[in-house]
């Protein structure tokens, strides 16, 4: 029987699942794992830990895979020495310490200079900063460093014993030439930073290798660009929308497109040849799970219903959603959540509300931004966590004025991975087919339209707020 396994490294844990050619999902499981924060604003993992956590998901989904198709969160940083050993914790893509090595590329490069490299500019969570924070501050380890992955390409070593990524992940380093699909020697020298450390970047469906048992291992795509094809998105019109950990707006694009001003990003996609473009904010399903610990509860379904008895802007309360700085479009790694205009009457629900609309606000500032590059959608298709949630795609529906589409399976990334492990089998002739073949609309959300003028005055009062409250920041 064909079997088609997606294995997605994610931040909380690795997620398994293995389809039929027709989509069909025949078995997953799931194995979480620790997030460590030994300061305040770094984030790391034990690259072991992901590997572990993959054999066990991988042996939980039972019969031998056909193909193995891998994805996994963006932009971490593994280093290992000429033996292939861990030279310590992976700092991740929500790692907030290396603000002065972004200013410290900008300057050196120039912004319009490293938006023309790369089609984006230097944030905290990207690679290639993390690679100067180290030189700066762990020079032993970093001159021990022989070898430079990315979360899912060290799975991806220990499955195969092959050092390879793929275009769309390669394009989240702030290292690659993602308009020419190549990594940046240009770039890697003005950082002085050595080649030789990067892996061979390969278009997502081809074969990176094989597992112990002949297996073929496609090179996979980071988390969004999987994401996007679990949902259908492989050319431009429907949007891929994630409301996970964090909130994605995503658009597949005609051709290459960068924001002079790298507002939002400009990768490579999964798709052979062709771009994406993307806002990202940092705490979109976060903001939810942040209230629900803080208020003590087991559920959010508890939550919800109790926002549900609250009408659209509940009463002026707004949330700011930047528990933990921010990137689209503010670039922000200080900006901070805020709750303005509580009054007596504001319950829990009036606070559940406001989390929702808050987090529909800050992709509203993506979808904004997209639009400034010439996107028009004609939906949006939702996955994460947060999709779940009648109310908030209603809320969210509105706010973006577009319909919101769940599709059959809402498992995103490994169901996205999956797809490119059937093309890189043979299963599939192209990405095309298999999402031709495997990805069905079963539901669509419009928007209230009795709700929009609500939402409209609401989204001016969000985006007042930020430039008000930043000050506040530095004081």
């Amino acid at each position: 029987m064909t079997r088609l396994v997606g294995l997605d490294v994610g931040t909380t844990g690795v997620k398994a699942l293995a389809l039929s050619p027709e989509g069909e999902v025949l078995a997953q499981a799931e194995e979480e794992y620790e997030l460590s924060t030994p300061h305040l604003g770094w984030a790391e993992q034990d690259p072991e830990d992901w590997w572990r956590a993959a054999e066990r998901a991988l042996d939980a989904l039972g019969a031998e895979p056909t193909s193995i198709g891998l994805s996994g969160q963006m932009h971490g940083l593994v280093v290992l020495d000429e033996q292939a050993r861990v030279l310590r914790p992976a700092i991740l893509w929500n790692d907030q310490r290396t603000e002065l090595e972004c200013a410290e590329i900008e300057e050196r490069i120039g912004l319009a200079r490293l938006v023309e490299l790369t089609g984006n500019r230097a944030l905290t969570g990207f690679t290639a900063p993390k690679l100067l924070w180290l030189r700066r501050h762990e020079p032993d380890v970093f001159g021990r460093i022989a070898h430079v992955l990315l979360p899912k390409d060290y799975v991806r070593f220990r499955l195969t014993a092959e050092r390879a990524s793929d275009v769309s992940d390669a394009s989240g380093t702030l290292l690659f030439d993602v308009a020419n699909r190549r990594w940046s020697d240009e770039l890697l020298e003005e950082l002085d930073l050595d080649s030789a450390w990067l892996p061979r970047a390969l278009e997502s469906p081809e074969v990176s290798g094989q597992s112990s048992v002949g297996v073929p291992v496609a090179a996979g795509a980071g988390d969004q660009a999987a994401a996007a094809l679990g949902v259908g998105v492989d050319r431009p019109g429907p949007l891929s929308i994630v409301l996970g950990t964090s909130g994605v707006v995503f658009a597949a694009l005609p051709g290459y497109a960068a924001d002079p001003q790298a507002r939002v990003h400009a990768f490579c996609h999964a798709v052979p040849g062709a771009w994406h473009a993307m806002g990202v904010m940092l705490s979109a399903g976060g903001s939810l799970r942040w209230l629900r610990d803080l208020l003590g509860t087991d559920g959010y379904g508890e939550l919800t219903a109790a926002a549900e008895l609250w009408a659209p802007g509940a009463e002026g309360l707004t949330f700011l959603p930047y528990l933990a700085g921010e990137r689209t479009p503010h670039a922000d790694p200080h900006a901070r959540g805020a709750l303005t205009g509580l009054a007596l009457r504001h319950d829990r629900g009036a606070v559940t509300r406001a989390v929702l609309e808050g987090v529909a606000y800050g992709l509203r500032d993506c979808l904004e931004l997209l639009k400034d590059l010439g996107v028009e959608p004609s939906s949006g298709r939702v996955s994460g966590g947060g999709g779940r949630s009648d109310l908030w795609l209603r809320i969210l529906a509105s706010v973006l004025d577009l319909p919101l589409e769940r599709t059959a399976a809402d498992e995103g990334s490994a169901y996205g991975a999956a797809l490119l492990g059937g093309v890189a089998a043979g299963v599939f002739r192209d990405v095309h087919e298999a999402v031709a073949a495997c990805v069905r609309v079963r539901e669509t959300v419009e928007p209230e339209a009795r709700w929009r003028p609500a939402y409209e005055h609401g989204y001016e009062r969000f985006r007042l707020l930020y430039p008000i409250l930043r000050p506040m920041e530095e004081a």
